[in-house]
């Protein structure tokens, strides 16, 4: 009997032992397939005011304040961010080392055949950048002078447009410098201009002092966005953020955030506010 009675207890014990063992591998198998939020590693430069850059060591600007506003309360996803080269976002896209990007992003055909956009976040009408004493008055005279650029900017693809039919072309130098650096290269003569989005070159020209460069603006029938990208198989994560700028710009928060990082209703028409052709 007491024998039997010891079996028993055992078999009691081994029971719940299993019990517990398996209630343990549903909690954690619940854990691991859906109460964690997605991690999404959100890739800028972090060099290029009032867009995205360092103040005490943080990460802030435009496009920074725009997408922790983006992931604000999200349930799904958990935003961090990367600060890293211009050329090292596309291939960190392209690796899935980051799923989203965003710096003072335009649209080109070329990023939309490897990337997904987001709806516009901003805008950023251009400008002719010159010293005061130069003799370009107007884009029409930009011919015979030299530039800096990005290769792969839209203001690269811009002036290799212009050198095929100008009778005196553009001199592009290349570099990787960024545009604060770029507009000191200018006011010392390194160049004769630059072209470049007006928020940007008002932020550096009054907080660098470069009291010699003026700014001429660029008439465009198209009024040209900055936009996040996305890399190609985060359809759904390209989904929630569209949401949620829509309700952003509707509320008024990125007006906000426009006014205050930007210096102007720089915001996107409800119209507008759609993902570019080509994704």
């Amino acid at each position: 009997m007491l024998k039997k009675k010891v079996l028993g207890l055992a078999g009691l014990a081994l029971a719940s032992t299993l019990v517990l063992a398996t209630c343990g591998s549903k909690d954690s198998d619940s854990k691991s397939n859906g109460s964690e939020k997605e991690k999404v590693v959100f890739a800028t430069s972090g060099a290029t005011a009032p867009f995205a850059y360092q103040k005490d060591g943080k990460l802030t600007g435009f496009d920074i304040e725009v997408a922790k506003t983006v992931f604000k309360g999200s349930e799904k996803y958990d935003v961090s961010f990367k600060k890293t080269e211009w050329s090292s976002i596309f291939t960190g896209l392209d690796s899935d080392k980051y799923q989203m990007a965003g710096v003072n992003i335009s649209y080109s055909k070329e990023r939309a055949s490897k990337y997904l956009y987001s709806y516009p976040t901003g805008s950023t009408p251009s400008v002719l950048v010159v010293p005061k004493d130069s003799d370009i008055k107007s884009y029409s005279d930009i011919g015979g002078h030299s530039t800096q650029v990005v290769q792969g900017t839209t203001t690269e693809a811009q002036l290799k447009k212009y050198n095929e039919t100008a009778s005196k072309k553009v001199e592009l130098k290349y570099t990787n410098e960024n545009i604060t650096q770029t507009l000191a290269n200018l006011s010392e003569g390194k160049a004769d201009f630059k072209i470049f989005d007006a928020p940007t070159v008002k932020t550096i020209i009054k907080n660098q002092n470069l009291d010699n460069l003026k700014t001429i603006e660029l008439k465009s029938k198209e009024q040209p966005y900055i936009y996040f990208l996305f890399s190609q198989d985060q359809t759904k994560l390209q989904k929630y953020v569209n949401q949620r700028i829509k309700k952003l710009n509707e509320d008024g928060t990125i007006k906000e955030l426009a006014e205050e990082y930007l210096g102007g209703d720089y915001v996107p028409s409800k119209s507008d506010l759609k993902v570019p052709s080509g994704n």
